[in-house]
């Protein structure tokens, strides 16, 4: 790859990691093809648009796409670089193990244009081994190719691995300036890779093999997986013991050497809540740890249900808000949201008493058809509403100032409202209200 001669783009998959990475690659000055199989995404990225709630990437769509330098299609086309940042959600067999079915579509798509001298990247959070398959599938569709790895001598085609590390909200800035780990199927894949990153990366890239990447990312995201089963643990031990979980943890971070997280209704979001199980599909034997850590925020959740059914059954007939439904503060992302989980429960149960505040959705997601809940915004709530469940630290649920919340029954499961008055025992549990 030349220095002086931008190399064509083709991002497949325009969801929260392909549309961002398209668009910065595009801002860098390569004629970029977003890819993706739906055709809605595909109009609304071309009118300049976007499907999803980023900061700053509205903005930055528009403009490289004003520019001529973003287009969307349904349809691929040759280009010099791939990159595929398609899901890896779980088989439906209900065992937790990863399904790379969209990876390898996203392959054959692209082996279907594919020529000599081309890079192909695999985003995707996958299980080891992956790039490699994705690697063989390709090479079973164009034998006219040498691909790296299966022949002797300088290969046709680089493959490489080189997973995200962003942080919801700031998906653009860290895109730019985090490190990156850059595993080829072979070392000259992997500098051919590192060639492309380094033209809108800041941060260090560092070259690895192709496997080794694979689970270093998984790892990364089980570190914090296990980090987070210790605070939601401690959480519920606390309850147990009728004791103040967030001033616990407060005075024992004042150890120079702890840092305990913050404890939550549980794990959400596509790469913590999934991640760990691909590193236990690999080696169920080797993870107690892993799948421990997993269960206890899994549980954790439940938990969650059951304070929250002690409130509500504790104040008959007073409509109940749940505040927040997205895995993580300040995003429209509710993949595998724990708060998601513990509302549409409580809608299925309640019915028209339950009422919904999420400031990131135009509508109910698909479960709460039928339910009797509703949508409703937080001035409503607070007017309206005697029990206030916390499922997720919005900076908008976090301004409500003391007075507006005094006189409510309140379950607070980010600790957002340490100055809410009053503690009461309800079913052997202590709960704010």
């Amino acid at each position: 790859m030349q220095a002086d001669i931008k190399p064509t783009v083709c991002v497949v998959g325009l969801g929260y990691i392909g549309l961002p990475t398209a668009a910065i690659v595009a801002r860098a000055g390569h004629q970029v093809l977003g890819l993706d199989v739906t055709q809605s995404v595909v109009d609304t990225i071309n009118r300049g648009e976007i499907h999803i709630e980023e900061v700053d990437l509205d903005g930055l769509v528009h403009a490289v796409v004003q520019r001529g330098l973003l287009r969307a299609s349904t349809h691929i086309e040759p280009c010099d670089v791939f990159v595929i940042a398609v899901p890896t959600p779980f088989a439906k067999d209900d065992h937790h193990t990863p399904d790379i079915s969209y990876v390898l579509a996203a392959a054959t798509e692209v082996a279907g244009v594919l020529k000599a001298g081309d890079t192909v990247i695999l985003e995707s959070t996958s299980p080891v081994g992956t790039t490699e398959a994705m690697r063989d599938l390709m090479a079973g569709l164009r034998p006219d190719l040498k691909f790296p790895g299966l022949v002797a001598g300088t290969p046709d085609v680089s493959i490489a691995y080189c997973p995200e590390r962003v942080l919801p909200g700031k998906i653009l800035e860290e895109l730019t300036n985090n490190d990156r780990s850059i595993g080829g199927i072979t070392p000259r894949c992997a500098r051919k890779a590192l060639s492309f990153y380094k033209r809108f990366v800041r941060g260090a890239c560092i070259t690895t093999d192709a496997r080794s990447a694979e689970m270093t990312k998984l790892v990364e995201n089980a570190y914090r997986d296990v980090n987070i089963a210790f605070a939601n643990e401690l959480s519920i031990v606390a309850d147990a013991m009728n004791l103040d979980v967030w001033e616990v943890i407060k005075l024992a971070n004042r150890h120079p050497r702890v840092n305990i997280l913050t404890p939550g209704p549980g794990v959400g979001g596509h790469c913590i809540a999934v991640d760990p199980w691909f590193i236990v599909s690999a080696a169920p034997e080797q993870t107690p740890l892993i799948r421990t850590a997993r269960e206890v925020n899994d549980k954790k959740i439940h938990h969650v249900i059951a304070r929250a059914t002690a409130l509500i059954e504790a104040n008959p007939g007073v409509p109940v808000a749940c505040l927040g439904l997205a895995f993580k503060a300040n995003i429209d992302d509710f993949r595998e949201s724990p708060a998601r989980l513990v509302a549409a429960t409580l809608a299925r149960k309640y019915g028209s008493r339950i009422r919904i505040v999420e400031p990131y959705a135009a509508q109910l997601p698909r479960e709460f058809e039928g339910t009797g809940a509703s949508l409703i915004d937080l001035d409503a709530a607070l007017e309206d509403c005697g029990v206030l469940i916390v499922l997720v630290d919005h900076d908008v649920f976090k301004s409500v100032p003391l007075a507006e919340r005094a006189r409510h029954a309140v379950y607070d499961t980010r600790g957002i409202w340490p100055d809410q008055p009053g503690q009461v025992e309800v079913a052997g549990l202590r709960l704010v209200g």
